[in-house]
């Protein structure tokens, strides 16, 4: 793996660009999918998975239940998932989570199916994560949970219930996180009768991360029936397809095709869906509102987003549905001519980092102007000539080394600390960054 300079220099863009990015597979949808595929009989085989560390920390977790996850000699993104012949789980066992909740919230749904307690530990960072609710489900479903630490945080240990039966109802608030529910659906996938899961709470964060489980349990055979904050699953054997492809994160599209609103120009995005159920799929519309131009060929599934590097504030903007391409959008908004509010999103204080108050602290680093509301970022126009290069933090947070780089677009002199940490759900983005600057139709 290539070493990385620490901080590395975020590189200018000195031309328009006209470039074509080929994004890998959805995080969000690959981890979905190999947990689901770890709760059938059959083993199969995913296509075009995203190979890193928050995927890797899912494969080797499952590895440590009993799951082996085959990975295909010539081409590393295609991975078979093979379930224990038994149907049961290997407990007795330390999962560990490193910092990625799909993994601390997931992984614990298949701890309910295995034959002795599994204890889950993870990053430093991962202990402030917010975990209760999704382990006050699985106590409801009979589990026991030991905390080892401060209650509702990692690390803990999963017992699971010595019966698995009846039929059961659960009540949880899930305010600070839609991984809650999605995790507590994918245990109830598998459980031999109907168990009902109420959101108690007055705000449900990413709709469409709960949308994208349900619907990929539904391609599992699993049925999920929603209503009035409330969702029924009947329960029984699920099984995946023999054979899955992953679509591309179309969230991890956001900072290359919002480089061309900063840099001016065009960049397209091949296999882009024409529907998704990926929080991602919401890009176009927010972009237009920033004033780019966004086009979508339906026939060779190209986006293709171009801008002229002059950004234009959206007022308010409800981001409620898609919190996670919020930091993205606020480094465009902190270039913009005009002021954004972003709404819906109080729930990224508890992301990898508290994700409001880095974003306000790194506006403020390199010279703009930004504050925290209740429930979101006000973020206030300054001239460009305003600001100026800085080391920018990124809090172990991938998402806030890619806000820097694009800020970097266009400022010079930022340096981006700890960029290694865009691994987390994207392999190289450094290399496809750079290469993206590099491209030009006329060469």
């Amino acid at each position: 793996m290539t070493t990385l300079c620490d901080p590395w220099p975020a590189p200018l863009a000195t031309h328009p660009l006209d470039a074509t990015v080929d994004i890998p597979g959805s995080k969000s949808l690959s981890n979905r999918y190999i947990i689901l595929a770890a709760l059938g009989s059959q083993p199969v085989r995913l296509e075009g998975l995203l190979r890193s560390r928050d995927t890797e920390l899912m494969m080797t977790a499952l590895e440590q239940l009993g799951v082996r996850c085959q990975i295909d000699e010539e081409v590393d993104t295609t991975v078979t998932v093979i379930p224990p012949s038994s149907g049961v789980f290997s407990g007795h066992c330390t999962v560990y989570c490193g910092l990625a909740g799909t993994v601390m919230r997931f992984v614990p749904a298949l701890a309910l199916y295995a034959d002795g307690p599994v204890t889950f530990d993870g990053d430093e960072q991962a202990y402030k994560r917010p975990m209760k609710p999704v382990l006050d489900g699985l106590e409801q479903l009979g589990a026991r949970v030991e905390y080892l630490g401060a209650e509702g945080f990692l690390p803990f240990t999963i017992t699971p219930p010595d019966v698995r039966s009846g039929a059961q109802e659960i009540s949880i608030d899930s305010s600070q996180s839609s991984q809650f529910i999605s995790g507590l659906l994918l245990a109830a996938s598998r459980w031999p009768d109907q168990v009902q899961i109420t959101h108690t709470g007055d705000t449900l964060p990413s709709m469409p991360h709960i949308r994208m489980t349900m619907d990929d349990m539904c391609r599992a055979g699993a049925m999920v029936h929603y209503a009035d904050k409330t969702w029924a699953v009947p329960g029984g054997e699920i099984q995946l397809p023999s054979s899955v492809v992953v679509e591309p994160d179309l969230s991890n599209a956001a900072p290359f095709v919002c480089a061309a609103l900063i840099a001016g120009g065009t960049v397209r995005v091949p296999r882009w869906p024409e529907h998704s159920t990926q929080p991602g799929a919401l890009l176009p519309d927010f972009l237009r509102a920033f004033g780019a131009h966004v086009d979508y060929d339906a026939s060779a599934r190209v986006l293709s987003v171009s801008g002229t590097g002059n950004i234009c504030g959206v007022g308010t903007l409800d981001l409620s549905p898609a919190g996670e391409v919020a930091p993205t959008l606020a480094a465009v908004a902190a270039l913009a001519d005009s002021d954004s509010v972003f709404t819906g999103i109080a729930h990224l204080r508890g992301h990898e980092t508290d994700r409001l108050q880095a974003l306000v602290a790194e506006i403020s680093r390199c010279g703009g102007s930004a504050e925290e509301t209740s429930d979101g970022l006000a973020i206030h126009a300054v001239p460009r000539a305003s600001l100026h290069g800085a080391v920018m933090e990124t809090y172990a947070d991938h998402r806030m080394a890619t806000f820097a780089a694009m800020i970097g677009l266009v400022i010079p002199d930022i340096q981006v600390v700890n960029v290694a940490t865009t691994r987390k759900t994207i392999p190289d983005f450094v290399g496809m960054w750079t290469t993206m600057l590099k491209e030009d139709a006329n060469d």
